[in-house]
């Protein structure tokens, strides 16, 4: 059974920086995606990056530049470095991950298998 667990989370000062951890098990997939979204109080669940079995990535626009994500094959382990963190980023992130979806479009639809989310606050 795949599980996804999320850590890393945390209370930040504008600016700074925070690195999400996902931890993968129980997933045989030869080919995936694998997303980090955040759902905001009241606002709808959005993807922030995505990456592939391939180690392709994409971004979305409110943190290009800012974000990274990144994988470890050997650990199956996926991160999010968050970097100049801004108030607007305060949000429950959650990693998903699935296969069948491509790194070049992906949606919080697509993807059954979730984390259970991991709270990132950053104050102004």
């Amino acid at each position: 059974q795949l599980q996804l667990v999320e850590s890393g989370g945390g209370s930040v000062q504008a600016g700074g920086s925070l690195r999400l951890s996902c931890a993968a098990s129980g997933y045989t997939y030869s080919s995936y995606c694998m997303g980090w979204f955040r759902q905001a109080l009241g606002k709808e669940r959005e993807g922030v990056a995505a990456i592939d079995s391939d180690a392709l990535t994409n971004y979305a626009d409110s943190v290009k530049g800012r974000f990274t994500i990144s994988k470890d094959n050997a650990k199956n382990m996926f991160y999010l470095q968050m970097n100049s963190l801004q108030p607007e980023d305060s949000a429950t992130y959650y990693c998903a991950l699935e296969e069948g979806v491509t790194v070049a479009a992906w949606y919080a639809y697509e993807y059954k298998n979730w984390g259970q989310g991991t709270q990132v606050t950053v104050s102004s």
